[in-house]
């Protein structure tokens, strides 16, 4: 999977098509993450110690990498990703549209 926590993603299919994002969460083994913003879905809960009130909460919920496609930040554009090997043998994720090395964010 070649979408990474931190990156921006535009969501290509469903509700939200055409809507942009951070990626809060990815989870590789199931091919899914967890976009900002994105894919709300309602959850009811119980009154507990922590949240005494209970009640009706909004999260986001996972949806499919593929229906996500990441956003270069240089081009600003919505693009496939490449991967390439670098001569001192690292791997970097690079934009089809114009050739930039997406660095990898750290939060």
């Amino acid at each position: 999977m070649k979408i990474r926590k931190g990156d921006t993603v535009k969501i290509l299919a469903g509700k939200y098509k055409g809507k942009e994002g951070k990626v809060l969460k990815a989870i590789p083994a199931k091919s899914k993450i967890i976009v900002e913003g994105i894919n709300f879905k309602v959850k009811h809960m119980k009154p507990t110690q922590k949240n005494p009130q209970g009640g009706i909460l909004e999260k986001e919920a996972p949806m499919h990498a593929s229906n996500a496609m990441l956003v270069c930040k240089k081009c600003g554009a919505a693009t496939r990703i490449a991967m390439k090997v670098l001569e001192d043998g690292t791997k970097e994720r690079i934009c089809k549209k114009c050739g930039e090395i997406i660095p990898k964010v750290i939060d």
